[in-house]
């Protein structure tokens, strides 16, 4: 996105605000940095229009700045903008909406702009044998060669690597509800994790099946001690530090797991967090599971956004 400079500091202050408030209710660091540069598009688009005050904005002035945007080339790319980057902006526009309802700036009528047809592929999944590979990876840790760690450390991390394809798999987390956890979360003798801060600052309790259970318990119990330097922290993922491991790190650790791998398709594939939890809601339906309960395992505010996992379903079986 071009860098848009804003003068009117009550625009600027509103930019500001949206951010925080997309903080507080807990959305993903991606989409809190991501949506109010969206958003600066259009207060900047105001500004260029010789609108000085929020009030004056309505339906008509955002239809017509997205309008402009869909005109707009792509500056890294050439040509339009994707669908998948329109509809971006008009999550940011819908929410920025709703920022001005709930902080009683204005209250505007509903947009009612159609969302644009996905035109970014098939949601990426992996397969329950990928999946095993990925879990056979975090054994791969340095043994019988001398470092300066010793080798309890080495068996500590790999724990640790377990439990993160634990949490982002087996309980379908998301990568900023993963990064949140604290250790008292999970509740062994009730096989429940709670989720405090889900999306939209959403709370959940997620059930954990007994496979599950052993890998993190012997991450809390045999690994987390050994990692840790201060008890009085509570993060759940410990980096080698003994601190936090930051977010970022979890998702580098899974790309050190896929490369650790001896299946060649696998390492080129594009893994990420969110791939985990797609692969585990394709797998449960695949099994059987009811889409309701994927939906609430998943912590989906509508059925709709887990429907998608039944056309994944019918691609496999030729449908």
């Amino acid at each position: 996105m071009r860098k848009l400079l804003l003068k009117n500091e009550s625009f600027q202050y509103i930019e500001k605000s949206f951010r925080e408030w997309l903080d507080i209710l807990g959305y993903a660091e991606s989409t809190v940095y991501n949506l109010p540069n969206h958003i600066r598009e259009l207060l900047y688009h105001l500004e260029q229009n010789n609108i000085n005050n929020i009030s004056q904005l309505d339906n008509q002035i955002i239809k017509e700045h997205y309008n402009n945007v869909k005109q707009r080339s792509n500056d890294r790319k050439g040509g339009a903008l994707s669908n998948g980057s329109l509809n971006k902006h008009l999550q940011a526009l819908y929410k920025f909406t709703d920022y001005l309802r709930q902080s009683g700036r204005m209250v505007l009528p509903i947009l009612n702009i159609d969302w644009e047809e996905d035109d970014t592929g098939e949601i990426e999944t992996l397969t329950i044998q990928e999946i095993e590979q990925l879990y056979k990876a975090t054994r791969a840790y340095p043994k019988n060669v001398r470092h300066a760690k010793p080798q309890y450390f080495f068996e500590a991390i790999a724990l640790r690597d377990c439990a993160i394809l634990t949490i982002f798999y087996g309980c379908g987390l998301r990568r900023n509800e993963g990064y949140h956890l604290r250790v008292d979360d999970i509740n062994f003798d009730r096989q429940l994790l709670h989720v405090r801060k889900g999306k939209a600052n959403k709370e959940r309790f997620v059930p954990i099946n007994k496979a599950n259970l052993k890998y993190l318990q012997e991450y809390v119990y045999d690994g987390r001690p050994i990692l840790i330097r201060d008890k009085r922290e509570s993060a759940f993922f410990i980096n080698e530090r003994g601190k936090q491991l930051t977010a970022q790190s979890i998702a580098i650790r899974l790309k050190i797991l896929q490369q650790r791998t001896e299946d060649i398709i696998l390492q080129e594939k594009n893994v990420r967090l969110h791939v985990l939890r797609h692969s585990i809601a394709t797998h449960l339906l695949a099994n059987g599971m009811p889409l309701e309960n994927i939906s609430r395992f998943l912590g989906h505010t509508s059925l709709e956004s887990t429907q998608v996992y039944t056309h994944l379903i019918h691609q496999d079986n030729g449908n």
